[in-house]
C-alpha cells in the first residue's frame, strides 16, 4: 500500500487565495499578491504568516526583489510554493493501456510508468492502478493523492457512469482504488483533466476566455470562462462532435453521423475512409506521410480534415470569441501536413475584420493526460474536496 497521503494544513479561505496566486503564477513578490488580490499590504502579511510558517511558501532569492526592497525601505523577497514538498499521481486509462506519472505540486512530470491492460474488470483494474501507485510512489514519501483521467461520462469525480472504451457503467473507481492504496482519489472524464491542467498550469494561465479542442481516437472540447472550466452539461463528455456538423455533404463513416466533426476529423474514421478508398489498412502516420507526398487519395482524405478543422476552429471562435484556442491530442500532426488547408478555411468562416484566431498547438501524449489528472489531485488538495 502506498504512503498515507501528505494533507494541506487547514487554510481561511484568504490564505487559500493567497496560495493558489502563488501557486500557479508565482515566484511572485509580495507587492505583486497583494496588487492581483486587492489586499492591503498589512492584510497580506497577516495571511502569509501561517503559509510561511507551514512551509507551504517559502521566500526565495531573486534580482527584482533587491530593486523592490530599495523602493519600500525593507527586506522583500518573492514568495514561491515547495514544489517537490508534495506528489501527486496521475492515470490516463485507455482501452488498452494505462500510463501513469508522478507530478510536483507544480504539474512537473518527474517519473513515467506504462503498464498494458489485460483486463477490463474494475476490480482487478483498480488493483493495477495500486501497484502502479506503489511504483511511482517509491522513494517519495509526500504523495498527497490520485487522478484518474478516463474517456466518457464521469459522476461526482468519483463513479465512472459510462466508458465505451472500457465497457463500463456505474463503476465506483475512487472508491476500489482508495480501499488499495490509503490515498485519497478523484477521478474525471479525461478531455476535462486535461483542460484543467492547461488552465492551472499551461497555455490558458491566466486567460479569462479560453478553449481546448482534442483530436485523436474522438474529439475533445474544453471551455474556460472567467479563469475557470465550464462543467459539461450533458453528453458532451461521451462524444463531443458526433453531431456537429460541419459538411453535410461528408463522409458516412462507421462513427458519428455525415459530415461531423467526428466522421471527418478522427483517426480511426480518417483510417476508415482511406482503407475504404485503397483497400491498404494504412497507419496514421502513414496516412500523413501518404499525404505530404500528395499520394491522390490520402491527400483528399487529410484535405478535407483539414477543411473541417478549419471550419471548427473557427465557428468555435465565432460563438465563444476565446483568447486562445489550444489545439492537442495525438492527432494534432494534421497540422504540420494540412496547415494551410486550416488557415485557409479558418479565414473563409470568419467575418474578414474579425481578429485573428490565437491558436496555439500542442503535440501531446497520454503522459500529458496523466499529468492532468494528477492536476485534479492538486486541485483537491489546495482548493478543498468540496470546491473542486
Amino acid at each position: 500500500m502506498a504512503a498515507a497521503a501528505s494533507s494541506w494544513p487547514p487554510l481561511s479561505p484568504g490564505e487559500r487565495s493567497v496560495a493558489i496566486e502563488v501557486l500557479v503564477h508565482g515566484p511572485l513578490s509580495r507587492t505583486e499578491i497583494a496588487r492581483r488580490l486587492g489586499l492591503s499590504p498589512g492584510s497580506l502579511t497577516r495571511l502569509t504568516k501561517p503559509l510561511i510558517e507551514s512551509r507551504l511558501l517559502v521566500e526565495v532569492p531573486e534580482a527584482g526583489g533587491v530593486a523592490e526592497a530599495r523602493q519600500q525601505g525593507r527586506p522583500s523577497q518573492p514568495l514561491d510554493v515547495v514544489a517537490d514538498s508534495r506528489y501527486f499521481v496521475g492515470f490516463k486509462i485507455t482501452q488498452d493501456m494505462v500510463y501513469g506519472v508522478v507530478t510536483t505540486l507544480r504539474s512537473e512530470i518527474v517519473a513515467r510508468h506504462d503498464r498494458p491492460l489485460t483486463t477490463r474488470d474494475p476490480a482487478e483494474v483498480a488493483a493495477l492502478l495500486a501497484r502502479m501507485t506503489d511504483e511511482l510512489s517509491r522513494g517519495r514519501p509526500g504523495v498527497a493523492g490520485i487522478g484518474i483521467g478516463v474517456g466518457g461520462l464521469v459522476e461526482d469525480r468519483a463513479v465512472v457512469g459510462e466508458s465505451p472504451f472500457l465497457g463500463w457503467r456505474g463503476v465506483p473507481l475512487a472508491v476500489l482504488v482508495e480501499e488499495r492504496t490509503g490515498l485519497p482519489v478523484v477521478v474525471e472524464n479525461d478531455t476535462a483533466a486535461f483542460v484543467e491542467a492547461e488552465t492551472w498550469f499551461g497555455a490558458g494561465r491566466g486567460l479569462d476566455r479560453f478553449v481546448v479542442l482534442t483530436i485523436g481516437a474522438g474529439i475533445g472540447y474544453g471551455l474556460v470562462l472567467g479563469g475557470r472550466r465550464v462543467p459539461y452539461a450533458g453528453d458532451e463528455d461521451r462524444g463531443f462532435g458526433r453531431h456537429w456538423i460541419v459538411d453535410p455533404h461528408g463522409p458516412l463513416t462507421p462513427d458519428g453521423r455525415r459530415g461531423s466533426a467526428v466522421s471527418l476529423l478522427t483517426i480511426p474514421n480518417i483510417r476508415y475512409q482511406v482503407r475504404a478508398a485503397t483497400g491498404h489498412g494504412l497507419t496514421w502516420e502513414e496516412i500523413l506521410a501518404a499525404a505530404a507526398a500528395e499520394e491522390p487519395m490520402a491527400a483528399r482524405v487529410i484535405e478535407e480534415a483539414g477543411r473541417a478543422l478549419g471550419t471548427l476552429v473557427a465557428q468555435i471562435a465565432n460563438f465563444v470569441m476565446p483568447q486562445k484556442i489550444l489545439l492537442a491530442g495525438e492527432g494534432v500532426g494534421l497540422m504540420d501536413v494540412a496547415g494551410k488547408v486550416v488557415e485557409d478555411a479558418v479565414r473563409d468562416n470568419r467575418h474578414p475584420q474579425a481578429a485573428p484566431v490565437a491558436l496555439e498547438t500542442k503535440v501531446s501524449d497520454f503522459h500529458d493526460w496523466a499529468r492532468g489528472a494528477a492536476v485534479l489531485a492538486i486541485q483537491v488538495l489546495v482548493l478543498g474536496a468540496a470546491q473542486a
